[in-house]
């Protein structure tokens, strides 16, 4: 049908002519109250933000002379934050000429990623980044 001809059976029954595919030939129109189509795109919108998990990234700082216990206790703390499903960004900080051994650092890092195995996986092995080593380890329930 011709387009006067949709807009004015549209005008009839008190609602709008919408363009569904304008680059169709010819192009595809629909009748229908466009406010509401609006409001319900918009409601669709809101729950579908509403359901969705947004991810933290939580940091766990250590140096590299970290005694066993403080390390036992950053361990816990990582695994307590991957178990909420966030994930985790584990520094090692360097200190005046600790810079001069990496290697303790990343030994730190492979300790700790052995240690939280069984709650998170590994998404971005030691790398370092000034002073600083950094990894990332993401929990296994949200894969």
């Amino acid at each position: 049908m011709s387009a006067k001809q949709a807009q004015e059976l549209a005008y009839q029954e008190d609602m709008d002519l919408v363009k569904i595919a304008p680059d169709a030939k010819p192009p595809v129109c629909k009748i229908m109250n466009y406010s509401k189509y609006c409001f319900e795109q918009q409601k669709r919108e809101k729950e579908a933000k509403k359901n969705q998990k947004v991810i933290d990234i939580k940091e766990v700082k250590m140096f590299s002379g970290i005694e066993d216990h403080d390390f036992q206790i950053k361990v816990n703390q990582a695994i307590k934050f991957l178990k909420n499903g966030d994930k985790v960004k584990v520094t090692v900080r360097f200190k005046k000429r600790a810079i001069a051994h990496p290697q303790l650092g990343e030994e730190l890092l492979l300790k700790f990623k052995e240690a939280v195995s069984e709650y998170g996986n590994t998404e971005k092995l030691p790398k370092m980044e000034g002073r600083v080593l950094v990894m990332f380890v993401t929990s296994k329930s949200s894969k």
